[in-house]
């Protein structure tokens, strides 16, 4: 028992200093990339042609982004327009608004009237037409800078990415997380609700450091070619030491109150974790036992995929079947013989 513990603490901490600690390898990775790069160009450049080849790629990847910018772009746009035009807008905009109308109306009884449907107005317009749309507009933008970041982390190993078998493993890979992760999710926000709050809390506390671990690694994982059910296995092995990496993203996210602050806050910090997931140096020794926290997702996630690729499948096939041409001539087609 008392083995268990200490390795408990002492994976949670290595956890814990890896995530932490891997933010600080970002000034050097730039520089090492463009080392490699170097060395790639210099084998290369054999011949004339090939110098002219070399030449090419070597401004082609001038012009490719560097780590460190994609990743200030990521906390400029998060933190400097997201965050910042909604603390504009909450804590400056709508708290002046309130005391010029309390000013120009006089009357509290009737302000109050007034303010509560002129906020509510307020609040819905720059919801539908600003926080709406650029929160949607984030995700996809955000997407695109999380791969850039990865591949340029990965880019560093000197290793090549291992590709998936075909498109369609790809594809089904993907979606088949998306459903696994936002199941997992509703489970932590299900234990939650435990009659004890503590417990609730810490449990909930437990999944999210493991969920956030699951995205950190995920771009290294799939780069390496590790399919969906070894990531989890990793994660379930290994729980201790995931538990402490993502635990101080998982605990500086649940900070604030709003879900659209928590999620720039998440876009903010999630390239730096990134970042330590492609340094950190996983525990080879597995923990005592495995923590099988996602065994249910991954049995509901299986049902409703097979369900959904079966009705597909079925789908397709009954299509395919309408378009087979029919061995009886169509009535529409039959015309009677001219008149004699």
């Amino acid at each position: 028992m008392a083995d268990s513990v200490r390795a408990f603490l002492r994976d949670v901490a290595t956890g814990i200093k890896d995530s932490i600690l891997g933010i600080g390898t970002i000034s050097k990775l730039d520089a090492r990339i463009q080392q490699k790069r170097e060395e790639q160009r210099r084998r290369r450049a054999s011949g004339a042609l090939a110098q002219r080849r070399a030449q090419s790629e070597e401004r082609k990847q001038e012009s490719e982004p560097k780590l460190a910018s994609r990743i200030l772009q990521c906390c400029a746009w998060n933190g400097g327009v997201f965050w910042l035009s909604l603390f504009l807008f909450y804590r400056v905009f709508i708290p002046l608004l309130q005391t010029l109308t309390a000013t120009i109306i006089g009357d509290p009884s009737l302000h109050g009237d007034v303010w509560s449907w002129l906020e509510f107005i307020l609040t819905s317009v720059f919801s539908a037409l600003w926080v709406l749309p650029l929160f949607v507009l984030s995700k996809i933008v955000n997407a695109i800078w999380f791969q850039d970041i990865a591949d340029l982390a990965f880019e560093v190993s000197g290793r090549k990415a291992q590709p998936f078998p075909s498109v369609s493993k790809i594809i089904a890979d993907m979606l088949f997380n998306l459903l696994l992760q936002a199941l997992f999710l509703i489970q932590g926000m299900i234990v939650s609700l435990f009659p004890i709050d503590v417990i609730g809390q810490m449990i909930s506390l437990l999944h999210m450091s493991l969920l956030y671990s699951l995205y950190c690694f995920e771009y290294r994982w799939f780069n390496h070619g590790v399919e969906m059910h070894q990531r989890l296995s990793n994660i379930e092995r290994n729980w201790p030491y995931y538990f402490g990496f993502g635990l101080p993203m998982a605990m500086l996210t649940a900070l604030p109150s709003s879900y659209i602050i928590s999620g720039c806050l998440f876009s903010i910090l999630f390239p730096l974790f990134i970042i330590s997931a492609n340094e950190a140096k996983t525990p080879v020794k597995l923990y005592h036992f495995q923590l099988r926290l996602f065994s249910l997702v991954v049995l509901i996630s299986n049902k409703l995929f097979h369900k959904t690729v079966h009705l597909q499948s079925s789908l397709t096939a009954s299509a395919s079947c309408e378009r087979l041409p029919s061995p009886h001539a169509s009535p529409a087609r039959q015309r009677p013989p001219p008149a004699q």
